[in-house]
């Protein structure tokens, strides 16, 4: 078989396979919310019964420590279950609006309905949580999912591979395992919805494949996301929470704080903080540390590396290719020009940019593109409000790293580059649903002012009730 015979077989392979789902959700099989609970209660044993296994994934693909591995990937999934399972039958009910007294008698309300065929395509830096957070909403919603993790997290994308056929309904879900062609395949075909997270590079990629069919998409694509500290902050709290946000998963996460603003009174004593702090949690030598992680392939290690070029290393800067450990990094006011501060860092780079004051912070933030994620550390009500009314990001926390992502009460998602769309709890839900309008009007009451023949008297009664 030539080459050009094999790659329309595989395309027929993957066609055929999504085309299982289709069949399935045309059947109606996906609509009842039984079948959503019990597959939602099968991906919690899933999880629960293969805690090592996934652990042990995770740790072979970004050398993840099992209490990281837990609170950012499987913990947080079960949590996201468990309240999607609890607040399902709320969601899924008609959402009822007033009916202005033209429509009347009568009553409106939106109707949740599944779109149909989605797809899902993860990211490497959380390889799990971020294949099955969307798939939970997507799951509630009552979809048929086509799940395509990240090959550079291999070790995960395979192990996903196996167990999702095993605990979930083979024939509404799948996993397509592979690069750049499969990924590609699966794009040429229509979706009732594609989730993607990852850069901006390939989601302007997705998103062209995406209008080809009109396919509304999700796109989570993180950015360089700033963190700003004012002179009043507690230094020794906030230099313990910036290095635990910035170097999780040694730094490889979209919404770490990606560079921070800090004045010249303050510079000096938060970098002695946050050495401080950097030394608590990792020792002295970051590379016998059983907590910190590792880079998750060598381009994204020597990527990393030239980021140090010509730079000024307030402290690490210590690499090891072989294993490609980067130790925990800090650059002492780097060019705005510079490739470190052009680029979205996704590794345990921080720079600390000096600035004169909050304007000058805040000029610098909307002078770049719309980050993901916001941080202002301040116990300035007066700074805090001035940063939440001048500035546009994706999500915000005050005085604390990443925390919102632990609340399933906020919608997580871009704004401008850093993407579009949202999901967690209802907001998921709502993403991978069409809220059906309906109005129900009564055969009562069927008064004739709408109907030709027109008259000045109908002209005037129409006004005063539309």
């Amino acid at each position: 078989m030539n080459m050009a015979a094999q790659t329309l077989e595989a395309q027929a392979s993957i066609a055929d396979r999504v085309q299982v789902l289709r069949d399935t959700f045309a059947n109606g099989r996906t609509r009842d919310l039984a079948w959503r609970k019990g597959q939602l209660t099968r991906l919690e044993a899933l999880i629960n019964e293969q805690q090592e296994a996934i652990a042990e994934a995770l740790y072979a693909d970004l050398g993840k420590c099992k209490t990281e591995a837990w609170t950012s990937e499987i913990g947080f999934t079960l949590s996201d279950i468990q309240h999607t399972r609890k607040h399902l039958g709320k969601w899924s009910k008609p959402r009822k609006v007033s009916t202005p007294i033209a429509a009347q008698p009568g009553k409106s309300y939106q109707l949740p309905e599944p779109l149909g065929t989605v797809l899902v395509i993860g990211a490497w830096n959380y390889p799990f949580q971020l294949v099955l957070a969307p798939v939970i909403a997507a799951i509630a919603a009552g979809n048929c999912v086509v799940m395509k993790p990240s090959e550079l997290a291999s070790n995960t994308s395979s192990l996903l591979a196996r167990l999702i056929p095993q605990y979930l309904d083979q024939e509404a879900f799948l996993v397509i395992e592979g690069a750049v062609e499969e990924t590609t395949q699966l794009l040429a075909l229509p979706f009732d919805h594609i989730l993607y997270t990852g850069g901006e590079q390939v989601g302007k990629i997705v998103m062209r494949a995406a209008a080809e069919h009109l396919t509304p998409v999700t796109l989570e694509l993180g950015g360089k996301s700033p963190c700003l500290v004012d002179d009043d902050a507690n230094l020794d709290v906030t230099a313990a929470r910036i290095v635990w946000s910035k170097w999780m998963n040694a730094g490889q996460t979209c919404v770490a704080p990606d560079y921070v603003l800090v004045t010249p009174a303050q510079k000096q004593p938060l970098m002695e903080a946050l050495t401080k702090a950097l030394e608590t949690f990792y020792g002295k030598d970051p590379a016998t540390s059983k907590d910190y992680g590792r880079i998750i392939n060598d381009r994204h290690f020597a990527r990393l590396q030239g980021y140090l070029d010509n730079q000024t290393i307030a402290l690490g800067g210590q690499c090891d290719e072989g294993s490609r450990y980067m130790a925990p990094t800090i650059l002492d006011n780097p060019a705005a020009d510079s490739p470190v501060m052009q680029e979205e860092i996704f590794g345990p780079i921080l720079p600390i940019i000096e600035i004169a004051n909050l304007d000058e912070a805040i000029a610098w933030v909307n002078q770049r593109p719309k980050p993901l994620a916001l941080y202002v550390y301040s116990n300035s009500d007066a700074c805090v409000r001035r940063v939440l009314n001048e500035t546009s990001a994706g999500n915000v926390c005050i005085n604390d790293g990443f925390m919102f992502m632990v609340n399933s009460e906020l919608p997580f998602g871009g704004v401008g580059n850093s993407g579009m769309g949202a999901y967690h709890g209802q907001s998921g839900f709502d993403t991978f649903s069409h809220l059906k309008t309906v109005m129900h009007r009564s055969f009562r009451f069927d008064v004739p002012l709408r109907y030709p023949p027109f008259s000045a008297l109908k002209l005037s009664l129409l006004k005063r009730l539309l």
